[in-house]
């Protein structure tokens, strides 16, 4: 079965938190010019334009160490994977043009376009390509390690094929690999110096980076020598920090910013302003992650109290403004992995949240502790709503910069409160929320039976029939047998110029073919 012939169902991205790693406040580097000309080859000469788009900057630059999910979005500007995701979050070809799964699926070989080079003219071959994957899976503290366990072996037998040899069937491998975990960096970066890659990325993306100043602005310079270098229309890219709510608007009316994130609070001051708001569904959600191992939460009636007392219409209506859907489950709607029978599963019910917290031994109500970033906004309407059936909770903020530390590392907290954006799998999806050694999964507890309905999301070809009801009765059973408690959907809403192109609805990983600036 090769993908690139077949609609399959999706899968798709990140947690909003990751794993901090610093880099060093204030540093700023020039980066030699890249790309070699002569190798354009399918680069074409119509591009032009300058597009500044207010989002944010990486943790690092090195997609083996980055620690949040949202670097994906800046990453995939600089750096290709053998695959990437469509609109609607299904693997397709990207660095290779096809691949396929032997019978049993413990083997897939994927097939390389040829004449591929990274955007310093060095090639991208096979022998490349498992140099990179080897690197993520066996990199000392390597973040996507974890994504990697199924494969066994990377080899290369010739030039162009790249053959995943697996330890068991895992048919999201191609769904997996067009994220950061398959983002193919140059091993004559790694190998020289790959403390520099945190700050000077070295892959075969459609950009390629000329300058960065942290926390300030990365600058990019289109990459002729780019795979699918005629779909990108501009020549210059500019990232900057995700703007402040209040100065978003007038940033982009000032060019400061051409295109930008946007809350729903300012959706109507931006079409007011005369820019154009795209409201593009994303896979991310919000989500309080629980730690069955502090109390109260050690007591399962407590858990589900909690999910029961959460008015969740009330919560969207507030903090998006009416933007998004309201969601118990980590997939959106439309989605092969959302379950509709899920759908309304803990719809607020206050007087049934009073009764299980009186099975629960609290007739008079507990008292938990709400750990977050930002006391202000949704912290405090869950604290109002919470209160009305007698959880009282305490804010507890702690700085963003130590939050992974504390919750994801220390496991120090009870509750917090998280995004999650999904992955490009969904059987990562499930391991970063549900696994034993999952980021939100601070509790480390995975009911055996969850564990085996994830295991059979893997071991089922993603065109199988069978596929969707597989993974849909994974996503039941989570939601019924985790504590982790999901609110909303979050959709990406983007606020852009009028001389900027409308940008493609990529629900994973925002992506700019075609993309135009004037």
């Amino acid at each position: 079965m090769t993908s690139s012939s077949s609609d399959r169902p999706l899968l798709g991205r990140r947690s909003l938190l990751g794993l901090g790693l610093g880099l060093g406040l204030g540093a700023s580097f020039a980066l030699a010019a890249c790309g070699d000309p002569g190798q354009a080859g399918t680069g074409g000469s119509a591009a032009g334009g300058t597009l500044k788009w207010g989002w944010a900057l990486p943790t690092s630059w090195d997609p083996v160490f980055s620690s949040a999910g949202w670097d994906v979005h800046s990453l995939s500007l600089v750096y290709a994977g053998l695959t990437k995701l469509d609109e609607q979050g299904t693997a397709v070809p990207a660095l290779a043009s096809a691949w396929k799964f032997s019978t049993d699926g413990t083997s897939v070989t994927f097939t390389l376009r040829p004449g591929l080079t990274f955007s310093d003219g060095s090639p991208l071959d096979a022998a490349a390509v498992k140099k990179s994957l080897d690197r993520g899976r066996t990199e000392a503290k390597s973040l996507v390690a974890p994504q990697l366990t199924s494969v066994r072996e990377v080899s290369a037998p010739d030039a162009q094929t790249v053959l995943l040899e697996l330890s068991r069937p895992d048919y999201q491998i191609p769904n997996l690999l067009a994220g950061k975990t398959g983002m193919i960096v140059n091993p004559k970066a790694f190998e020289s110096d790959a403390a520099g890659l945190a700050t000077r990325p070295a892959g075969a993306g459609p950009f390629t980076l000329t300058s960065y100043t942290q926390n300030a602005k990365a600058v990019l310079r289109r990459n002729p020598a780019y795979w699918d270098a005629s779909a990108i229309k501009l020549e210059n890219f500019e990232v900057h920090p995700l703007p402040d709510a209040a100065t978003v608007v007038a940033g982009l009316q000032s060019g400061q910013f051409d295109v930008a994130q946007i809350p729903g609070s300012q959706v109507a001051a931006a079409k007011a302003a005369g820019l154009e708001v795209q409201v593009i569904p994303s896979l991310v959600v919000a989500v309080l992650d629980v730690n069955v191992e502090k109390a109260p939460f050690d007591n399962p009636k407590v858990v589900e109290a909690l999910k029961f007392a959460i008015d969740r219409e009330a919560l969207l209506k507030t903090q998006l403004f009416g933007y998004g859907e309201v969601n118990h489950q980590p997939f959106p709607k439309g989605y092969v992995g959302y379950d509709p029978a899920s759908a309304d599963l803990y719809r607020y019910d206050p007087a049934k949240a009073r009764a299980l917290l009186t099975e629960a031994g609290h007739p008079d109500g507990v008292d938990l502790t709400l750990t977050t970033t930002a006391a202000q906004g949704l912290p405090e309407q869950l604290q109002a709503q919470l209160k009305e059936v007698g959880i009282r909770a305490t804010i507890d903020v702690v700085p963003a910069a130590q939050a992974t530390q504390i919750v994801y590392i220390q496991h120090a907290k009870a509750l917090f409160t998280d995004q999650f954006a999904g992955r490009d799998s969904a059987a990562q999806a499930f391991q970063v929320l549900f696994g034993e050694q999952g980021l939100m999964n601070p509790g480390r507890r995975t009911p055996p039976e969850l564990a085996a309905a994830v295991e059979q999301v893997s071991r089922t070809p993603l065109d199988s029939p069978e596929y969707p009801k597989v993974l849909r009765a994974a996503t039941a059973l989570a939601v019924r047998t985790m504590p982790n408690t999901f609110l909303y959907s979050v959709p990406r809403l983007l606020a852009r110029r009028k001389s900027v192109s409308p940008v493609p609805a990529f629900t994973a990983v925002q992506r700019f073919e075609g993309v135009t600036a004037s």
